[in-house]
């Protein structure tokens, strides 16, 4: 459960990022310089975003100017109106006392709308032009960087499709997710908003501040002023909210575990009676997390009101000096106007760069989580011109092979072994022996460091993948069903299965009978994690699946190491049906399920230490002879044969 689990995904506005502690890249110019490669064929839309948002971005900063003329215009006509109206004042006052002067009333000047009007027009148009350019750009940037991150979500997929098996067996699938869903998303945020808004920003900024030097550099000196405070404020609040940030993260993540973990274990949890102490846990972590997000939103969210703070200071000294100079005529009224506005703008995109390099120091740190996966060394390619077997049989030779997981440890040093069509073949040994990573070699999920691996006298690695694993068929200790229909799980197994096939693979798995018991039989939908059926069930079904697939070569991983007696009876002779007529691998603990395999190999530390038959491995009295001995506890070897043969009585009957 990610950090967004319960609390949402928020942080994503103008002040979503600052405090947060970030994720820094290891090499923040090497990513850069690779995420920018992926817009090279969008070079065209950037040009034309880019020059949509510089038109955009000057047609609404010089508005504030604009504006300033028609207020200067009204301004001036205000002033001599009242003058004329002074001066006619004066006038009646002395024809008054002297009717004979010859003075007559000067003619009262009217506001010159027709000039304010035009400058009215004239914003009008340059708002609605710099509101087109602008959704311009952000229409156009939509596409783009949807088109761009389509393009790495493939790539993404595209490699994880072509990376052996040992990358996802080292890995969390978290973390593959993580690097896959999250940090995906991380760069598509930053790519459709945050770019723009650094773009928009930038211009802003310089804009801001070319405009209000055209205006008056005294007063953009006393606005610069206020410009050192507005950094200290917003470097000093988010080095300290950074560390309650990061306190909220990391109690989160407890919490989250916790409730994922009694989420996961609430059986146990109510079977000892651990109720209380569970929630009084819950309340503790949950408790912390409310006094680090208080406090990490809190000390965030002054951020705003703190800048806002130091904006005003400018405006009220822009605002004094800008009245008093206006008053001597040393500057218009409309451009104190104008430079207040401006002033109030100037910290706002300062402001937001803080936020979006915060952004983008995360976006890069997961490009370069991204491109970590897309370096990752990928499975050996296919060859050019693959080989075809011309008729299955299922022959299987392992020719002087030589395995290891890592080139220091060696498992497999010289292995041979060779199973004849339509043998059954048994590997047994202790955990950890080798079993199943042989089974993987034969699969080719991991390839080989020496020798070869044959079917049908054809080397496995001259076959596509598709081809070789459409070979076999595979019930393993850990069945895979998916959500969705029984029909669907059974059918997973062949493409275009008809509903007859279907239901006679599940006849013979011994399936068909508890499927049609269920409410809905075929049609019953296993939940997410198919816990509305029991174990045994599970596995039926996966035999089942084996069955509808009708593979050449059988592989049995430990099929029955997790059910009741009774369905190991039932799973044993699905598998006995399933096996004649197939060369088979089966892979055991519970010796007496393999006394009549064709050939045993006993494993240990990834060497084949005896081969042979039950009974010839029995006569050496050697490794398998004390393993199956001591599974029966002192009993004899004939009694734990007649042990066997009246287990093999009772799944006959048990059929019957």
């Amino acid at each position: 459960m990610g950090g967004q689990g319960m609390m949402g995904g928020g942080g994503r506005g103008p002040m979503g990022a600052m405090g947060r502690p970030v994720e820094k890249a290891k090499d923040f110019s090497g990513t850069l310089k690779r995420l920018l490669l992926y817009f090279v064929p969008e070079s065209v839309n950037l040009t034309i975003v880019l020059f949509a948002a510089i038109i955009g971005t000057v047609f609404s900063i010089v508005g504030p100017k604009i504006l300033g003329w028609a207020t200067t215009e009204l301004f001036n006509d205000l002033i001599n109106i009242m003058y004329v109206r002074a001066q006619n004042q004066s006038i009646r006052q002395q024809l008054m006392q002297n009717p004979s002067l010859p003075l007559q009333l000067l003619p009262i000047p009217g506001i010159n709308f027709d000039y304010i009007g035009r400058i009215i027009l004239i914003l009008v148009v340059l708002y609605v032009v710099s509101a087109i350019f602008i959704f311009m750009q952000q229409y156009l940037m939509a596409g783009v960087s949807q088109r761009t991150i389509y393009k790495l979500r493939k790539e993404v997929d595209q490699k994880l499709s072509r990376l052996p098996l040992k990358y996802f067996d080292g890995r969390t699938h978290g973390e593959i997710l993580s690097r896959a869903v999250n940090d995906m998303d991380n760069i598509a945020f930053t790519l459709q908003q945050s770019l723009m808004q650094l773009i928009t920003s930038a211009l802003t900024l310089v804009g801001v501040l070319v405009m209000m030097l055209s205006i008056s550099w005294k007063l953009t000196l006393i606005v610069m002023l206020t410009l050192p405070l507005s950094v200290f404020v917003v470097a000093g609040i988010a080095q300290r909210s950074q560390q309650y940030f990061r306190k909220q993260q990391k109690s989160l993540g407890d919490l989250n575990g916790h409730v994922e973990e009694m989420y996961t274990g609430h059986k146990i949890v109510k079977a000892f009676g651990h109720e209380a102490k569970a929630i009084a846990e819950f309340d503790e972590l949950n408790r912390n997390l409310r006094e680090a997000g208080w406090k990490a939103q809190f000390v965030s969210g002054i951020i705003m009101p703190l800048m806002r703070f130091v904006g005003n200071l400018g405006y009220v000294l822009v605002a004094v000096v800008g009245g008093i100079w206006a008053a001597q005529s040393s500057i218009t009224l409309g451009d104190v106007q104008a430079f207040i506005q401006y002033s109030n703008q100037f910290t706002q995109p300062i402001t937001q760069l803080a936020n979006i390099a915060n952004v983008i120091q995360s976006t890069i740190a997961s490009a370069e989580r991204v491109f970590e996966l897309l370096d990752e060394q990928e499975q050996v390619p296919e060859v050019a011109q693959p080989a075809r077997i011309p008729a299955h049989v299922g022959a299987v030779e392992f020719d002087h092979v030589k395995f290891g997981y890592s080139p220091d440890k060696i498992l497999m040093q010289d292995m041979d072994i060779q199973a004849k069509p339509g043998q059954m073949v048994a590997i047994v040994g202790p955990t950890g022996a080798g079993k199943t990573t042989l089974v993987n070699l034969l699969m080719r999920f991991y390839e080989v460091d020496g020798g070869k691996i044959c079917v049908d006298g054809v080397d496995i690695t001259q076959l596509k993948r598709g081809d070789l694993r459409c070979m076999f068929g595979m019930v393993l200790q850990d069945t895979w069903l998916f959500h969705g229909t029984l029909r669907d799980n059974i059918a997973y197994g062949k493409e275009n299965a008809t509903e007859a096939e279907i239901v006679a693979a599940s006849q013979a798995a011994y399936a068909d009978h508890f499927i049609r018991t269920l409410p809905e039989g075929y049609d019953t939908v296993l939940n997410e994690d198919a816990t509305n059926i029991s174990q045994g069930q599970k596995q039926l079904l996966t035999i089942a699946r084996a069955f509808l697939a009708d593979p050449e070569i059988l592989i049995l991983d430990e099929a029955t190491s997790s059910v009741d007696t009774r369905t190991e009876l039932l799973i044993q002779e699905a598998m006995s049906q399933l096996m004649k007529g197939r060369t088979s691998f089966v892979i055991a603990h519970r010796l007496s399920t393999i006394r009549n395999a064709d050939l045993i190999l006993v494993m240990n530390h990834g060497t084949i230490i005896e081969q042979g038959t039950h009974e010839g491995l029995l006569a050496q009295k050697g490794f398998y002879a004390d393993l199956y001995n001591s599974q029966f506890r002192g009993r004899s070897v004939d009694e734990a044969i007649e042990l066997a043969q009246a287990q093999k009585l009772g799944v006959e009957e048990l059929v019957e």
